[in-house]
């Protein structure tokens, strides 16, 4: 059921498709400006799925003693503000418009009518509609064990799940990810064993690879997304009976790849419009997304049931509610 959730929200977000308009047959065959634009595009989806994966791993900064463990379940969800939402593509060599704004992947509105001055004759194509929601659920499963010198490490892990999606296609998805948390007041001689507060590093990556075939609206494509993401985290918390607050300073890193096979995007019937064909890059490696985040948290304890929820602050916002079993 997880994997079902997790693999349905993806398609959701990541489905979409280009609308041109063209008083003739043409072909606009730039790797350069056909990545710019698709970058453009689609790489807010890219960095708000590395935010939500760098999230969910933690909800205290004490690790678990030795043989301790806890298994947990969390959703992520990444909150759009309107520079992701929207882009200017004018800003895009070779791409004009009449508007600064036209929807991206995760926007909402109607898309820009746009003018391609790359080839000999300028082409003139609309920008997709988009009615996306302004938030991204990124669900998560980990589970963590505790080891010497208070150490514990954390895995999370879905297996290469095979799908079909109707009108949308087949395709699959897998994910991991590995964590590590370290105690640090237990190398303060002194100190460390006063202070009634808990003090870790943590460092957590995961990746995710989803696939899909996709045939609409004249579109047959193979469509590979490949995200990195990993964090590094300093964390604060504190113990109030069955409580514990939390917060903690880190560092975001994401990279997104996108790759399609050798695509050709063909658009009218011919008879009562003109065709238009756009082959684009069959890779596309989207900027490394690295930012600070801060993170706040709350969690509640009673006997062996936890429940908790955090808010991160970074560039791509993200809110953590999650439940688990949890033992020493």
């Amino acid at each position: 059921k997880l994997k079902n959730y997790i693999y349905k929200f993806l398609l959701f977000f990541i489905f979409y498709s280009i609308t041109i308009n063209s008083s003739g047959q043409q072909i606009i065959s730039s790797t350069k400006d056909a990545k710019s634009l698709l970058e453009a595009y689609l790489s807010p989806l890219g960095n708000g799925l590395g935010s939500g994966l760098n999230n969910g791993w933690y909800n205290t900064g004490k690790p678990h003693k030795l043989g301790g463990f806890d298994v947990s379940i969390n959703i992520n969800t990444v909150v759009f503000n309107d520079n992701q939402k929207f882009f200017d593509i004018n800003e895009l060599e070779n791409f004009r418009s009449s508007t600064t704004k036209t929807p991206t992947i995760i926007g909402n509105g109607e898309g820009a009518n746009v003018t391609y001055e790359g080839l000999e004759n300028d082409i003139n194509f609309t920008m997709p509609n988009q009615n996306s929601f302004s938030f991204l659920p990124v669900p998560a499963a980990n589970a963590s064990v505790g080891l010497f010198k208070k150490t514990e490490i954390g895995v999370r892990y879905i297996p290469k799940y095979t799908f079909e999606k109707g009108f949308i296609g087949e395709g699959s998805i897998d994910l991991w990810g590995l964590s590590i948390k370290h105690d640090l007041l237990q190398w303060i001689p002194g100190i460390g064993d006063i202070i009634p507060l808990d003090l870790s590093l943590q460092y957590g990556l995961t990746n995710l690879n989803t696939n899909f075939q996709i045939e609409s609206q004249g579109i047959k494509q193979s469509v590979n997304l490949k995200t990195n993401a990993s964090t590094l985290n300093l964390i604060l918390s504190k113990k109030l009976l069955i409580l514990t607050v939390h917060g903690s300073i880190g560092y975001n890193f994401s990279s997104t790849d996108f790759s399609t096979g050798e695509t050709q995007i063909n658009f009218g019937d011919g008879d009562n419009s003109d065709i238009i064909s756009i082959y684009v890059p069959t890779d596309i490696e989207f900027k490394t997304q690295n930012s600070f985040r801060f993170n706040v948290g709350l969690r509640t304890k009673i006997t062996l049931i936890t429940l908790y929820a955090n808010y991160t602050y970074s560039e791509y916002p993200v809110l953590t509610v999650g439940t688990g079993i949890a033992l020493r």
